[in-house]
């Protein structure tokens, strides 16, 4: 065996895209909430509200449903979620969710 000097080791830097970030939101799924997102943060505010989870709004009294009120306040826009959409090769991004409402208001506009 051959004899070679052992320096640190180099590790090689990852590719960095020049893209922005609203460019890259393009280019990743439709620019609103699927259907299965939207179930999805539903489902898991209503778990969170029925487990005790403080209410990020005023609402009424009449509403009771941890349900109705997951969809409240995902139309308010209050939920600090982020989204994450991936693609077959195995890249993802995390979107937040007021840039998909965005999308969805924008198109509900037109």
């Amino acid at each position: 065996m051959e004899d070679r000097p052992r320096g640190p080791k180099t590790v090689p830097k990852k590719k960095e895209k020049a893209s922005s970030r609203k460019a890259a939101v393009a280019l990743i799924g439709p620019k609103k909430l699927t259907r299965f997102e939207r179930a999805r943060i539903v489902g898991a505010r209503a778990l969170q509200i029925s487990m005790g989870a403080p209410v990020l709004l005023d609402v009424p009294t009449e509403i009771r449903s941890p349900i109705e009120l997951g969809e409240l306040e995902l139309q308010a826009g209050v939920l600090p979620i982020s989204i994450r959409r991936s693609l077959p090769d195995g890249t993802s991004l995390n979107i937040p969710l007021r840039i998909l409402l965005e999308g969805e208001r924008e198109e509900a506009e037109q």
